[in-house]
């Protein structure tokens, strides 16, 4: 197994592994102390079955199943995928427009225990761009004044999911249960539980800090954000076909970006490792 830098912020190149076999213990004890060094791994070339893909997957710990209601985004017989497709649409929006990418986040952010790692696959590519950054929670935190980090202690910022198509409204009870559990409360400057170490951890989907207003919240988490996706602390990746990339959510934010003619269909597959709880269910106004 070899390991190769892919940026100086964040990421690196696993060669030597074939992911269509088991992974033994000792190579996934090196590949995992990599993932936590690194925070982005890319595997390349990697000719995966869905079932290989899950296996793997569940080398990092327990699968988020995706929800009966979410039948468009799902693989009927793997309800560990989560199916991210853009058909084809020639009359798409000018590519400045959002299309595909929320914007950065962390993946399941909204919830009281958000996502581990993520495992995304690039099965079906446009010939151009369709890429994806990625960027380094750690350094932007360090980068901080010490001033700034004493004002961030304590702060919870407010993750809400406005995306319909989390919620169930298969019933209203259910409704009601799913729409309770698009809202948490994370801290901003968030420790992470294998390296101990902070992180910024922001979204786009936070609304607010708890305990203040939005009107009072959005200069300081406007900074953030501009502040945690500095170039400096950016990898952009290209995809190519049947690329795997696994990412630690826990101290990275990610963004698709929306640079490639929508004539064409991009079709990866993911799964979702479920994470430890860092917050709590926000049940307070979010005016």
């Amino acid at each position: 197994m070899h390991i190769r830098r892919l940026s100086h912020a964040l990421g690196a190149e696993i060669t030597g592994v074939d992911l269509r076999k088991p992974v033994d213990d000792q190579t996934f004890h090196d590949i995992h102390a990599a993932f936590l060094e690194h925070c982005v791994l890319l595997f390349r070339g990697q000719t995966l079955t869905r079932e290989q893909h899950i296996a793997f997957g569940r080398k990092f710990g327990e699968l988020q199943l995706t929800p009966p209601h979410r039948i468009a985004h799902m693989a009927p017989d793997h309800p560990e995928l989560v199916l991210v497709t853009n058909k084809p649409n020639p009359s798409a929006v000018p590519l400045d427009a959002r299309y595909q990418g929320e914007g950065w986040h962390s993946d399941r952010s909204f919830v009281a225990s958000p996502a581990k790692a993520s495992l995304l696959r690039g099965v079906i590519l446009p010939p151009l761009g369709g890429d994806t950054l990625f960027s380094n929670g750690y350094m932007a935190y360090e980068q901080l004044s010490d001033g700034m980090k004493a004002l961030l202690e304590g702060l919870h910022g407010v993750h809400v999911q406005e995306d319909n198509r989390t919620l169930d409204r298969s019933t209203p009870e259910r409704y009601a249960a799913s729409l309770r559990l698009t809202r948490a409360a994370h801290p901003i400057a968030r420790t992470h539980p294998d390296s101990g170490r902070k992180a910024l951890f922001l979204a786009f989907r936070i609304k607010k800090f708890d305990g203040m207003t939005v009107a009072e919240s959005a200069p300081l988490l406007k900074y953030l954000l501009e502040h945690a996706t500095r170039p400096q602390y950016v990898y952009r990746h290209v995809w190519q076909k049947d690329d795997l990339v696994v990412w630690d959510n826990r101290c990275t934010m990610h963004n698709a970006v929306n640079d490639y003619d929508h004539a064409h269909v991009r079709h990866m597959e993911r799964v979702t490792v479920k994470g430890n709880e860092s917050g709590y269910v926000f049940e307070g106004n979010l005016d």
